[in-house]
């Protein structure tokens, strides 16, 4: 039998018609075929045997189309090898693909250059499947504590695309909390009427169902996606024998329990601010996480520090371009280079090398890529002192340039115990107040959270009640009464007078809706503050008024706050950078060796 003839030209793309339309096999040579081979899918590419020998046809080798960009089936069919398959598959709804002939090789024995893989199958778009979360995975059910509520009223709208679930203890809980005027009682019925606004339908005022979810973002918190649930049903809770199963806490960990139990594959986790009842949990091999959005860093050691130090060749590296002037009695040196984009506003930058003198300035300015550094005022002499009282090592004197400077608003001092925080703050305001004239008095307030067992209410004013908290003010006027030696004991209890009427010991307690004017306000202890009584006391400042923050990380006394959640952390964090607020951290402690030596060991 001769073989047919090669195509003289490249053959076109046939149409679904075209195709169909094309002469099919003999019946006799059909059957044959079957029997000896399994019969091919629908719409394969593979020619049967017997239609190549019987169709006059010439022969046309089979292309695979480019792949079109389509979504990918929903459906789990199994891919083609690169040899083909000769398994029938399960028979699905596709549109066959148009197929490209091209021109064969011709001439006798001639083979394809590559087996023919099956058509490409399009699918029909099918059922939408649900959008993937922004995270990746399914959401996860957060399992509130009361203590989370508390802390943060707003801690509903703070997990992003996830959901949230309250039991019913919770919400007892919530109304056992609501009543007094205590900051835990007025976040408790902030909680309560966010809830109340979540259930109730808006546009017809009518309660809506809270089995189905209720979405966290119909009442403009745009950034909470996911939806909250209401325990509407009794779990069935399986607790060991141990736990007494009326206490509140253990409650919650059978819903968590329970929970866990009838939603497989998706993650429950209870987010508590209590430690023992996260150990709890874990024991009972529940996932449980600690509330991490009221912590403004994970590490303390991260914590902004206010000050740099610069490489030994800064000055060769950054020369080039570089301008410098004198002003107001400081040089200014204008800066372009590598070190720029690690700076910040009124960030104190030194520079010291051994048998060169030291170098210590301050960023003033920072605008693309260019910086201006600014010379300090040297506080360590008498000449430059503040009240008699002069900076004993490099990040004192850059606190006095701070808290001396008026074009400076908030300053903020970390430190240990005994870096002379309160000493060179009560200082800088004297000096300010009685010399230069440029407030009008002093107010000093702090925390009152007692270290020990409280000893009681206090009798007397507002001032005789703060005046045992104030222990620390007392012995820093004592040591600035005693600098001026030349005045006799007449001269030094006047003195003391006078300091002692310019200064005004106010609780924290009557701070909401007061205004402060031309004052020096000096907050002791802000470590023990939660960042919202941290933002209802700078918010007390009004024109002319400086802040200042005085704490040790170190020494939180207020229950449910770390170093990350911390008011002052907060503070630290949002103002840096800011051309009007400064912070320093003190290292070096100059109260005694003794107390030097404690701090480090104890």
């Amino acid at each position: 039998m001769p073989l047919p003839k090669p195509p003289t030209k490249r053959a076109d793309m046939l149409t679904d018609v075209d195709f169909a339309s094309q002469p099919k096999a003999a019946k006799t040579s059909a059957r044959s075929a079957t029997k000896s081979a399994p019969s091919a899918p629908t719409g394969s590419a593979r020619p049967s045997v017997a239609a190549s020998v019987s169709a006059p046809a010439p022969t046309l080798e089979l292309v695979k189309p480019k792949a079109q960009p389509v979504a990918a089936p929903v459906s789990e069919t199994p891919r083609p090898t690169r040899k083909g398959s000769r398994k029938a598959a399960a028979p699905e709804k596709t549109a066959p693909a148009p197929i490209v002939a091209d021109k064969g090789t011709g001439g006798a024995g001639a083979k394809p250059t590559s087996p023919a893989p099956a058509a490409p199958a399009v699918s029909y778009p099918g059922p939408t499947v649900r959008r993937k979360r922004d995270v990746g995975g399914p959401a996860k059910l957060f399992v509130l504590d009361t203590n989370v509520l508390l802390h943060d009223p707003m801690s509903l709208f703070r997990f992003d695309e996830h959901d949230i679930y309250l039991p019913m203890i919770t919400l007892e809980e919530l109304d056992g909390h609501k009543k007094g005027m205590t900051e835990v009682a007025r976040n408790a019925r902030q909680v309560s009427r966010e809830l109340d606004t979540l259930a109730t339908d808006l546009s017809t005022r009518q309660q809506v169902d809270p089995a189905a979810g209720i979405e966290l973002a119909k009442t403009g918190h745009v950034e909470a996606k996911g939806k909250l649930y209401f325990q509407t049903t009794g779990l069935a809770v399986e607790l060991p024998t141990g736990l007494p199963q009326g206490k509140a806490d253990n409650q919650i960990l059978g819903v968590v329990q329970a929970l866990r139990t009838q939603h497989h594959g998706r993650e429950v986790v209870l987010v508590s601010k209590d430690i023992n009842m996260r150990i709890k949990a874990r024991a009972l091999g529940l996932t449980a996480e600690d509330y991490f959005n009221d912590k403004t860093l994970e590490d303390g050691d991260l914590l902004y520090t206010g000050v740099q130090a610069l490489p030994a060749d800064f000055w060769e590296r950054h020369a080039k371009g570089m301008e410098s002037w004198q002003q107001g009695g400081a040089t200014f040196y204008r800066i372009t280079g590598p070190a720029v984009p690690t700076l910040m506003v009124n960030q104190f930058v030194y520079l010291e090398s051994p048998g060169v003198t030291p170098w210590y300035g301050k960023v003033t300015e920072i605008t693309g890529k260019s910086a201006v550094l600014r010379t300090l005022k040297d506080y360590t002499t008498a000449k430059h002192s503040a009240w008699g009282v002069t900076a004993r090592n490099r990040e004192q004197n850059f606190a006095l340039n701070l808290l001396l400077d008026p074009e400076c608003d908030f300053v903020t001092l970390t430190g240990s115990a005994g870096t002379g925080k309160t000493l060179i703050t009560l200082a800088a305001a004297l000096s300010q107040v009685l010399d230069e004239r440029r407030y009008t008095e002093i107010i000093v307030t702090r925390v009152t959270v007692p270290v020990g067992d409280d000893i009681g209410f206090l009798p007397g004013t507002e001032e005789e009640k703060m005046s045992p908290w104030m222990g620390a003010l007392d012995d820093n006027l004592e040591v600035l009464a005693r600098g001026d030696s030349t005045a006799g004991e007449w001269g030094r209890a006047a003195t003391s007078e006078l300091v002692r009427s310019k200064i005004k010991i106010k609780s924290l307690n009557f701070m909401r809706g007061r205004t402060f004017l031309n004052k020096f306000v000096i907050i002791d202890e802000a470590q023990n503050l939660t960042p919202k009584q941290m933002k209802t006391l700078i918010t007390r400042a009004g024109p002319g008024t400086k802040i200042v923050c005085l704490g040790n990380l170190a020494q939180i006394d207020t229950p449910y706050l770390t170093e990350g959640s911390s008011g002052l952390t907060y503070a630290v964090d949002k103002f840096k950078g800011w051309p009007h607020g400064g912070h320093v951290t003190l290292a070096r402690g100059e109260r005694s060796r003794l107390a030097d030596f404690a701090s480090e060991v104890l």
